[in-house]
């Protein structure tokens, strides 16, 4: 008898990993999205590589670690630094090699840094969108340089401030060779997205009246320099979109357009004559694809992040997915500030405002040193389920077909098999348990099969292109 029980108990076991699926009319919800991003810095060192001159492997390494981290939240897009200062985190024949990577401006680091970053991150179903500083020719006038640096190929265009060496905006040759590098990089790599920082003219340091005490040495007015950078984002945007339209476009200014707007917020900093920026403009002409102020405040404060987030996502029709400052948690910058200010602030972040959802931490640092706990409350709370960056609908709407799944149950879950299909980027999984579905996986274009946790009654895969924009799902349930 005992046999008896335990031949129809191992039957049993067996016919529940051997469930079949087939096809269904069962309609999933919509597959979650979030623009869920990070920085990461290589300017003096301060997210990767965590030092100068590191081998190849080494620097491999630590970047494979930051992309795994990235994978285990849940995230889906890494803002690489590819040139801090006129130089090169990859292979170009217009600027040397940088210093942060290989400890000396144009030492080859004897692999291609973007190259290998986007590689790496596809494979995870992340996204790169490669990041530049477009003026800024050194952080630290007294930097050794190469022989093609701008400082020593064309000194003419260069201005000093401060420590920095600048080239100047005014300049025509500086516009056109910063556009020159970025369309090279646009060209030459499967990038998702370039990125732009708030350094369009240094900051100065101010007086008490609030007056810049050093003057950019240029000859000419705020309102002209502003013209220059206005000219330079909008030619920027148009020349990405005609070479690969879906690659996104990204700036990151200052978290405050001007002090005192919107109304209560006060800034010593004004972006709009001090650095020259005009976002607003930027934001509601469309010359960006998604706009991501700095709102490294609390919530309450002077500086709301609040209040601040409620007016960007007032200024036009594309997104505005703000900048957090993650690596204020327990800091000098913020004394005492707990993830749970973090937290709060991507809770707003998803209910401030009527468009698509996301956020930027600053920077990857943190969410590798877990500050304050911050990588589990964002993993109970909200990068629970994977999740797709939201979609370009002012750049395309038509949708890649659906693919053909089939799916197993085995003992160590439900395999989950589909066909690659015409413009396919990505390949979201969600499972249904019970009455609940979830996001499983969000797998690169070249995947066509995952296993999901064992249990599922449901399955749905649905294709992503470039553009973001999703086929309908293909669903099946279990027999």
């Amino acid at each position: 008898m005992l046999r008896f029980v335990a031949i129809l108990l191992l039957g049993l076991f067996q016919s529940c990993f051997a469930q079949t699926f087939s096809p269904s009319r069962e309609q999933p919800p919509a597959v979650p999205r979030e623009f869920r991003g990070a920085w990461s810095a290589c300017v003096y060192n301060i997210d990767w590589p965590s030092r100068k001159g590191m081998s190849a492997g080494s620097q491999q390494a630590e970047l494979r670690a930051i992309l795994n981290r990235m994978q285990s939240l849940n995230m889906n897009a890494i803002i690489f630094q590819v040139r801090p200062n006129a130089d090169a985190v990859y292979n170009s024949s217009l600027e040397p090699w940088s210093s942060w990577i290989s400890g000396t401006m144009g030492r080859s680091p004897g692999y291609d840094p973007l190259s290998f970053c986007i590689s790496e991150a596809h494979a995870r179903g992340i996204e790169v969108h490669a990041w530049f500083n477009p003026f800024r020719a050194l952080p630290n006038s007294s930097m050794p340089t190469a022989r093609n640096h701008v400082t020593r190929t064309n000194p003419s265009v260069i201005r000093k401030f401060k420590s920095y060496s600048w080239m100047d905006p005014a300049s025509s040759w500086t516009r056109s060779h910063a556009l020159k590098v970025m369309m090279d990089v646009v060209r030459r790599y499967d990038i998702d997205g370039l990125h732009i920082d708030d350094y369009f003219y240094p900051y100065p340091d101010l007086n008490k009246d609030l007056t810049p005490k050093q003057k950019f040495p240029d000859g000419k007015t705020p309102a002209q320099r502003r013209a220059y950078v206005d000219g330079f984002v909008k030619d920027m945007y148009s020349a990405v979109k005609r070479e690969k339209p879906w690659v996104r476009v990204g700036i990151s200014p200052f978290g405050i357009w001007r002090p005192g707007v919107p109304s209560g917020t006060t800034a010593k900093i004004d972006a709009y004559r001090h650095l020259s920026a005009d976002s607003r403009k930027w934001l509601a002409n469309g010359w960006c694809d998604y706009l991501s102020p700095q709102l490294y405040w609390r919530i309450n404060s002077e500086q709301s992040f609040t209040r601040l987030l409620s007016w960007w996502r007032q200024q036009g029709q594309r997104p505005v997915w703000p900048g957090v400052a993650t690596s204020r948690i327990n800091s000098s910058e913020d004394p005492g500030r707990p993830a749970s200010e973090i937290v709060n602030q991507l809770n707003l972040t998803r209910t401030v405002g009527r468009n698509w959802v996301g956020h930027v931490h600053w920077s990857m640092k943190s969410l590798m040193e877990n500050r304050g706990g911050i990588n589990s409350a964002l993993q109970r709370n909200f990068y629970a389920e994977a999740a797709l960056v939201p979609p370009m609908p002012w750049l395309s709407t038509k949708a890649p077909p659906s693919p053909r799944v089939s799916a197993t149950g085995t003992s160590s879950g439900v395999q989950v098999q589909w066909n690659r299909v015409s413009g396919g980027a990505k390949y979201a999984v969600q499972a249904r348990y019970g009455k609940t579905w979830r996001c499983i996986k969000v797998l690169s274009g070249g995947s066509s099969g995952v296993t999901v946790p064992a249990g599922a009654q449901a399955v749905a895969v649905t294709a992503v292109d470039r553009f973001g924009t999703a086929s309908a799902p293909s669903v099946l349930s279990a027999r």
